[in-house]
């Protein structure tokens, strides 16, 4: 498995699994099912509700993990913050997370509130790298105000949703992009250029995506509770995309987000 540096020096799988929506037995056997195929990175959240089944099965397997998971926006102030990860930390079963985000921007709290909880949990071993999710260039700008390293920032991206100002400005501050939704929850696989560019390179859409997305140094969170997906969507590292095929690729930006809430502040 192909790994990203993260600023912090940790290294990071490039192709792990998303958990949202998978819950209770199967959410099990899925993610033990994805760890005897090859994957070591598994995104879950406070959320999702699955975090004790997933604590079952990675359970020892933990060492060989990157282990990520997400504090919801609701609870930001700082003892909502250490509460909810000393929570998350007891379902997943593990002493620490190797990335702990801040699910969604919530400006009602101040941003400065929720970075020293996270920087507390990091100073006190409890979690390796602090990262945000759904985070616009703005919601970083007031973030990296903290002057505490953030390392990763976890958005929908995929080739109809290619953020590519967000992009410019995590490289140039040293934060990594995890693609969340990277296959547009399956509503852009059909799309005849990806098709037609999977077709030559003898693979699937959803492979060309991911292929698409590694290139770009943008690690990428599909999820999957079929064995055959999973296969396929870590099956990504012996091809290449050439420069016409991502050109393309690029072009077939329409700014749709499939993920967007009613709570959501991508306007900000």
């Amino acid at each position: 498995m192909f790994n990203l540096k993260l600023s912090s020096g940790y290294e990071m799988p490039f192709i792990g699994l998303g958990t949202w929506q998978l819950e209770g037995k199967k959410c099990r056997e899925i993610v033990a099912k994805a760890i005897e195929i090859g994957y070591k990175h598994i995104d879950t959240a406070e959320i999702y509700d699955n975090q004790k089944e997933i604590g079952k099965a990675i359970k020892g397997k933990r060492e060989k993990l990157f282990i990520t998971s997400k504090v919801w926006f609701e609870h930001l102030h700082y003892q909502d913050v250490l509460e909810a990860c000393e929570q998350t930390l007891k379902e997943l079963k593990t002493d620490y997370l190797d990335l702990y985000l801040i699910h969604w921007p919530n400006r009602s709290v101040a941003i400065e509130e929720t970075i020293k909880a996270m920087k507390k949990l990091l100073d006190d071993g409890l979690i390796r790298n602090i990262g945000v999710s759904n985070f616009t260039i703005n919601h970083l700008k007031d973030a990296l105000k903290t002057k505490v390293k953030i390392v990763a920032n976890q958005v929908e991206f995929h080739p109809y949703l290619y953020q590519e100002k967000l992009l410019e400005f995590c490289r140039k501050n040293g934060i990594a992009v995890i693609a969340y939704s990277p296959l547009g929850r399956g509503n852009i696989l059909k799309d005849d250029v990806l098709v037609r560019i999977a077709r030559k390179h003898n693979k699937t859409a959803a492979q060309v995506c991911l292929r698409w997305l590694y290139q770009k140094g943008i690690a990428a969170i599909p999820k999957s509770s079929s064995v055959e997906r999973l296969k396929e969507n870590i099956d990504i590292f012996d091809f290449s995309l050439d420069q016409k095929d991502v050109k393309e690729i690029d072009g077939l930006n329409r700014n749709i987000r499939f993920v967007n809430p009613v709570f959501s502040d991508f306007d900000y």
